[in-house]
């Protein structure tokens, strides 16, 4: 396992690389790192590609049992395999929430910032958008209950809740999900937890807790939606699951799948398999990396006037706050000094921007000196956005 050598993705027509094709900008945005995948994920695609068959492909019992004993082992969280639903990423799972939650014109709450995605699935299902802001109590940014009550109405069908949080790298305590699902049941809510990001934990005594888990009353109004591609970074080979432990929820959301939504491909489900059986020690190299990483964001960033950030407990991402630099257009700032960061404004606030620290040690101190050029720019009054 290799996390400190910087991979060339130049050339392979990777996303990430691509939006800067030409140019001398890094790129810090999109949640891809830039590690290389565990091998025992690579010879189990090897294994699959050499059988010379790629054809339509079911569900394999072993990627189930392997997944089961996957949450079993985390969580503690014993699954029937009925509840589970296969899907080629989570983005279609929340979009799904949305279309079997009650009837067109109906409303999707959520707060923000968000995963910009959550933005778009209310109204492609044909629903409402309900938006109430997180809030930032010290260190941390935490739901506001008021708020909440505050802005639900009879017309509120489902909430959609981002565990941990993208951008912000919150992991939601027992207590708030409680009071999250407390709130849900009180005005007879759906919730559709994404928990894309749940392996990457990076405070070690800050657990995630799905949500689903706390009852078994929560757990019939819950749609949790989880994946091994940001863990164990393959992107690439899309493959997600819901767990939908109630039998008439599960069926609506399977109606709502049909014709639209493909089937997961053979080496998605390859890849998903082997990460789950045999991921483990490469996972554990991976966070070993990323704390060290996250350290090096933090100090840098406590050292730039104008910049701020609060600690990511999950995720490789922080979430920047640059509001006291007062740039126009903080996106384009920052490719000016040659520095690709993902704009705020998708995710709900203009204001923020986000770094992807998933990368070489080297990488990311190139990135940070970047940042830093581009901040004392902004504080000389230079650059195209100041």
């Amino acid at each position: 396992m290799d996390f400190t050598t910087r991979r060339e993705r130049r050339g392979t027509a990777a996303t990430k690389w691509e939006k800067y094709a030409g140019t001398d900008i890094l790129p810090f945005w999109v949640a891809d790192m830039e590690f290389e995948t565990a091998e025992p994920i690579l010879e189990a695609l090897r294994r699959r590609v050499d059988h010379g068959i790629l054809g339509y492909t079911a569900v394999p019992e072993t990627l189930t049992e392997a997944t089961l004993t996957f949450l079993q082992m985390r969580y503690g969280w014993t699954v029937d395999p009925s509840w589970i639903v296969w899907l080629p990423g989570v983005v279609p799972g929340f979009n799904l929430a949305c279309r079997c939650a009650g009837e067109p014109g109906d409303q999707v709450m959520m707060t923000t910032p968000v995963y910009y995605p959550f933005f778009a699935a209310p109204e492609n299902g044909g629903r409402q958008r309900i938006e109430v802001p997180l809030v930032r109590e010290g260190r941390e940014w935490v739901m506001d209950f008021d708020a909440l009550e505050a802005a639900v109405t009879p017309a509120t069908r489902l909430f959609l809740l981002c565990n941990p949080q993208n951008p912000t790298g919150r992991v939601y305590r027992s207590e708030e999900l409680e009071a999250l699902g407390a709130f849900a049941e009180r005005h007879n809510l759906l919730l559709c937890s994404d928990e894309i990001h749940a392996e990457l934990l990076l405070t070690e005594d800050r657990p995630h807790q799905p949500i689903a888990q706390l009852s078994d009353a929560l757990a019939a109004r819950t749609i949790t939606l989880m994946a091994p591609t940001k863990t164990f970074n393959i992107p690439g080979l899309p493959c997600a699951f819901a767990i939908i432990p109630d039998a008439a929820l599960r069926r609506r959301f399977r109606e709502a799948q049909s014709g639209l939504v493909p089937s997961v491909g053979p080496l998605a489900y390859a890849a998903a398999e082997a990460a789950y059986r045999h991921g483990e020690p490469w996972r554990q190299g991976l966070l070993a990396q990323l704390r060290e990483n996250h350290a090096q964001v933090q100090a840098a960033v406590a050292a730039l006037p104008g910049v701020e950030t609060t600690p990511v407990e999950a995720t490789c991402l922080a979430w920047l706050d640059v509001r006291a630099l007062e740039l126009t257009d903080p996106p384009a700032h920052f490719e000016s000094h040659g520095l690709g960061l993902s704009p705020g404004e998708p995710f709900g606030d203009g204001n923020f921007l986000r770094l992807n620290f998933g990368c070489s040690p080297a990488l990311l101190a190139e990135g940070l000196e970047r940042l830093a050029a581009g901040v004392a720019a902004a504080g000389n009054g230079r650059g195209p956005s100041a």
